[in-house]
């Protein structure tokens, strides 16, 4: 029997709205979702009612923050990620002893600061690069698992 060849079929994409759409700043939808959602989190965590869900919402911008300072994209913000990393560590070992999430009130004042700090830095670049910024940050996390806070 012979090998066979399996082809890809493509869609067809028109080239030129690809590129506008990728050059152009992230949706207005797609970030107010988004910020609903980091925005839901933080008051969870506020209030202390917060989910495991939660938690991993506000360690992804955390996260995705930190790349994108590391890459020159708001360098002023790696300070910031800093003291909210040791927060959020610190809240994932609380939920671990007592079930309860939450953070204290310097966290509660840090993770108010970042989002607004990140959500400058997501609406100052483009939606491609900020896609880019994401895959990397993934990447990141796949190759330094050791590395990385998990809530049982």
């Amino acid at each position: 029997m012979r090998k066979m060849c399996k082809r890809k079929v493509w869609n067809k994409v028109n080239p030129i709205e690809f590129a506008i759409t990728g050059a152009a700043i992230t949706a207005e939808d797609k970030l107010d979702r988004l910020r609903m959602g980091e925005l839901s989190a933080i008051e969870s965590m506020v209030k202390g009612n917060a989910t495991t869900a939660d938690w991993r919402a506000l360690v992804d911008m955390l996260n995705i923050a930190e790349t994108m300072s590391t890459n020159g994209i708001g360098i002023e913000v790696l300070e910031v990620c800093q003291v909210v990393q040791k927060e959020m560590e610190a809240a994932a070992h609380r939920y671990e002893k007592t079930r309860k999430m939450g953070l204290t009130g310097t966290g509660i004042r840090y993770i108010k600061e970042l989002y607004a700090l990140h959500d400058l830095q997501r609406t100052s670049i483009s939606r491609s690069e900020y896609e880019r910024m994401i895959e990397k940050t993934i990447n990141y996390i796949r190759s330094n698992n050791h590395k990385v806070v998990h809530i049982t």
